[in-house]
């Protein structure tokens, strides 16, 4: 096995470690043991435990934005300019041929995708966020790692045509944590079943309304 595919392992048993078991379960040792690998390999690679917490971080990002990219690839061409698509769809520029509706059911689809298959990951980053909020060592790691999901949000709302990508993208990703947070370890984990995609579509569709519609102008 060679030395990238068996950091992406580690980080990987390491992100189930901590969904399972919760950081105080994240040692060396038991990423070692569950994934079938030789006491000290872990260590090899990532020295310190706070190495190990930001491989997590990163092999989290990565992972998220792969989906992303496989569930509403259209969203994440670069833009080269043209007329914005309107609400249903349409439009001139390279990468915006699809409008709101394609969109949503795109997005729905990976967040569905988050709460089934990918619910372990998800836990995870949510366990490893409230460490960093405690550890101010691993809060750069963090913050790295969210940049690129706040900028694959503000490019597809860009895509959109968003006047304030970028003000949007923060709003989008907020709600979508939040629904992530409750149907898995909020008030909704275990009271409702996992939303279908249909009705996530309805429920991404009114988020993008919402950060896609005109700002209004402050009173002075």
């Amino acid at each position: 096995m060679s030395t990238p595919d068996r950091r992406t392992l580690i980080a990987d048993t390491a992100i189930a470690t901590v969904a399972a078991s919760g950081l105080r379960g994240l040692t060396h040792r038991a990423v070692d043991t569950a994934a079938g690998l030789p006491t000290g390999s872990t260590s090899y690679y990532f020295r310190t435990r706070t190495a190990l917490i930001e491989a997590c971080y990163r092999r989290l990002a990565e992972s998220d934005l792969a989906d992303v990219d496989q569930d509403a690839p259209v969203f994440c061409l670069p833009q080269t300019g043209g007329r914005a698509p309107d609400e249903h769809g349409g439009g001139g520029g390279h990468g915006q041929g699809a409008g709101r509706d394609e969109a949503a059911t795109a997005l729905a689809s990976v967040i569905h995708r988050w709460l089934t298959t990918g619910r372990e990951r998800q836990l995870a980053r949510f366990e490893l966020s409230l460490e960093a909020a405690r550890n101010p060592e691993l809060r750069s790691g963090l913050h790295r790692a969210g940049l690129g999901a706040r900028a694959r949000a503000a490019g597809i709302l860009a895509a959109l045509g968003a006047a304030h990508p970028e003000r949007s993208a923060e709003i989008l990703v907020a709600w979508t944590d939040g629904i992530l947070y409750d149907h898995l370890a909020g008030a909704l984990a275990t009271t409702r079943p996992v939303p279908t995609v249909p009705e996530l579509t309805a429920t991404v569709r009114r988020m993008l309304d919402a950060a896609l519609a005109p700002e209004v102008p402050e009173r002075p």
